[in-house]
């Protein structure tokens, strides 16, 4: 909960547009309870039974999140990764370096070689 009290933090002096932060489930009704008194979008993603990733941060990123319209962060494509990776402030250039590392490893990659 420390790292979520800290990216609220951030979140508010400008430092970050989308956080990201997996909790316990049974953390779920404070995490909710404080976002909506701080008037902070978000969206929240069980994730199994014991663990939930939390998303919240400036409306048009959580936008963006449900439009993948995926719950497991290994079900993101290459290009929704490379997505995320740069709202939540991820380094660029490694960022695109994963990106391509990615390509390389799908089955439509083989198609244009």
């Amino acid at each position: 909960m420390e790292v979520f009290y800290h990216n609220i933090y951030e979140y508010q002096k400008g430092l970050r547009d989308l956080s990201l932060c997996t909790l316990k489930q049974n953390h779920r009704l404070k995490v909710e309870e404080r976002l909506k008194k701080e008037n902070i979008p978000y969206l929240i993603h069980d994730i199994g039974e014991e663990k939930i990733n939390v998303y919240f941060g400036k409306e048009d990123c959580i936008r963006i999140i449900k439009s993948f319209n995926k719950v497991s962060l290994y079900e993101l494509t290459p290009e929704q990764d490379f997505i995320l990776g740069i709202m939540l402030g991820y380094n660029r250039l490694m960022q695109c370096e994963r990106y391509l590392k990615h390509l390389s490893f799908t089955p439509e990659s083989s198609l244009c070689s």
